[in-house]
């Protein structure tokens, strides 16, 4: 069981190549789900991810390449950022062989590397709201439209293998008008940095 704490920096473990990504990205997913993201050496370990498929009507690549999205149509292992509502960065990773065009979104980080960095980044001293959401993490590793279609096994960006098989809790997706049904959001459960609590987790109990 991964620990939720944030107070130490944890050293890294194997480092996650290309090859990693060559799977289907509802398995690649919740994979990802303790690993650590490093950018520059600053980061920490992923709590929340979201997968979007090519098939389904969520996914930027639903309706084929466009200069923004061209990305996700390239080979497996390689970051997709797009600015959303104009406002932030959002980073993915692209997964699948084939340029299949599906990708991973990374929504949420316990921040474990490099916190006076992220602190000055984000302005806040609060650990839990320093990487709780896509657009706060992106800030706090100062991930910019420059980090769209670099690898993902190559410097700035560095991927570290999580060191047990984490509690996977399940979701859908946030903020979606189409396919809100699909259960395609993962984080680890416990974690007090996701971006937002899973249903699961704070439905009522019966007695």
């Amino acid at each position: 069981m991964l620990q939720n704490s944030a107070s130490t920096s944890p050293k890294p473990g194997k480092q996650l190549r290309k090859t990693f990504f060559n799977r289907s990205v509802l398995k690649v997913a919740p994979d990802l789900i303790g690993a650590t993201l490093l950018v520059d050496g600053v980061g920490g370990i992923i709590v929340e991810v979201e997968a979007y498929h090519h098939t389904e009507p969520a996914a930027h690549s639903y309706r084929g390449p466009t200069p923004r999205n061209a990305v996700m149509f390239g080979p497996a292992g390689f970051a997709y950022v797009y600015r959303s509502y104009g406002i932030h960065w959002c980073v993915n990773f692209v997964c699948e062989k084939g340029g299949s065009a599906s990708a991973v979104l990374i929504r949420a980080l316990e921040p474990t590397h490099g916190i006076p960095a992220i602190r000055r980044r984000r302005g806040l001293h609060d650990e839990r709201l320093l990487c709780s959401g896509p657009g706060k993490l992106t800030e706090a590793l100062g991930i910019t439209h420059a980090h769209n279609g670099l690898a993902l096994d190559a410097p700035p960006i560095a991927l570290y293998a999580r060191p047990a098989k984490p509690d996977i809790v399940t979701g859908v997706r946030i903020g979606l008008t189409k396919a809100v049904d699909l259960p395609w959001r993962y984080g680890l459960r416990g974690s007090k940095f996701l971006s937002k609590p899973f249903a699961e987790e704070i439905a009522p109990r019966r007695s």
